[in-house]
């Protein structure tokens, strides 16, 4: 299993921190941002294929800002899962 922390940008929320096993996601935890909103987030990807997760996800945006936490959840998995590749490589 892998963990990686994510500082988003333009939301609420300040940090994501994930757990993949390959491309499966265990675990999402949302550092601020709206609790209840970002907690039922974490529980329903728990366990999916982050590529459906990020498809559904990218392009989200929060009112008048271009991202939300969702799309930056989408962001944070890409880069999480480079960041496993490299360290397995």
């Amino acid at each position: 299993m892998f963990s990686y922390t994510y500082q988003t940008k333009g939301t609420c929320s300040k940090e994501i921190e994930i757990v993949l096993d390959g491309k499966k996601i265990q675990s999402v935890a949302f550092a601020g941002g709206c609790p209840g909103n970002l907690a039922g987030i974490s529980k329903l990807v728990e366990g999916m294929d982050m590529d459906f997760v990020i498809a559904r996800f990218a392009g989200t945006t929060c009112g008048p800002r271009p991202t939300s936490c969702p799309d930056q959840l989408a962001t944070a998995l890409r880069e999480a899962y480079e960041a496993q590749q490299r360290a397995e490589a």
